[in-house]
């Protein structure tokens, strides 16, 4: 029995935030259906606590809607564009999770019917008390805004206790640890640190939501075997963005 097995969940119901990029593995672009799959073993393992989990996904492995507008397009057809992405990255991760046994629902921010449920909170509300993981695609289904506000958005308003932001190192850093090798993890960090220091958790929008309903973000490795559920327990090696 490892330690994050005697604890008991810290939370009761909690949003995952994981970025497109995660689903590629060592692709450049794209989906990488082992990586879909390992993913969703580390989300079942969370829900077999009888923990009710959202996720949002980003699609910057498919296309993402800065770049697109960096390159001429028009800023608000891009976004759309990058909103479309993360629906085919929803879709695949449902998928990976029914195939083993854990029912979820993808939920739309664009009406798009005969592939997903358009966002209906209550709906939404319920499903989640019935045990279903609720992917939410689309963003917000407003252009100038990421993911990671989305995700925010979604998490406040579906009452999440913590956002849980899945990346490649495992905690806020003041700077990038992959170039710098005394780079200094935090354990715990404030909204408004991450904010004067630019330390890249979210976007400030993000962030500023988060603040303003004291909502707690716990940075993690997803690429750390059983990380998500370690850190629901408070284990492992993590950062926790509070007030």
């Amino acid at each position: 029995m490892t330690q994050s097995d005697t604890h008991e969940p810290r939370f009761r119901r909690v949003m995952l935030k994981i970025s497109g990029e995660a689903l590629m593995g060592d692709q450049g672009y794209g989906l990488h259906p082992p990586t879909v799959e390992r993913i969703a073993q580390e989300v079942k393992s969370v829900h077999d606590l009888g923990v009710e989990i959202c996720m949002v996904i980003g699609g910057g492995n498919i296309f993402r809607g800065l770049q697109g507008s960096a390159q001429g397009m028009e800023r608000t057809t891009a976004d759309y564009m990058g909103m479309l992405a993360t629906v085919m990255n929803a879709l695949a991760m449902q998928s990976a999770l029914e195939r083993i046994g854990v029912y979820c629902r993808v939920i739309t921010a664009i009406r798009m019917d005969e592939v997903a449920e358009p966002y209906i909170r209550r709906r939404a509300v319920r499903h989640l008390e019935k045990k279903r993981v609720c992917i939410f695609a689309a963003g917000t289904g407003n252009p100038y805004f990421t993911t990671d506000t989305a995700a925010t958005l979604r998490a406040n308003e579906m009452a999440c206790e913590a956002i849980f932001k899945g990346t490649k190192v495992d905690g806020v850093y003041d700077k990038d640890p992959v170039r710098h090798a005394d780079a200094k993890r935090y354990a715990r960090v404030s909204y408004d640190e991450v904010l004067a220091q630019h330390l890249g958790v979210m976007d400030a929008s993000a962030i500023a939501l988060a603040r303003d309903n004291n909502l707690p973000i716990i940075v993690f490795s997803l690429d750390e075997p059983g990380g998500f559920r370690g850190v629901l327990a408070g284990d492992g090696t993590y950062t926790t963005v509070h007030g």
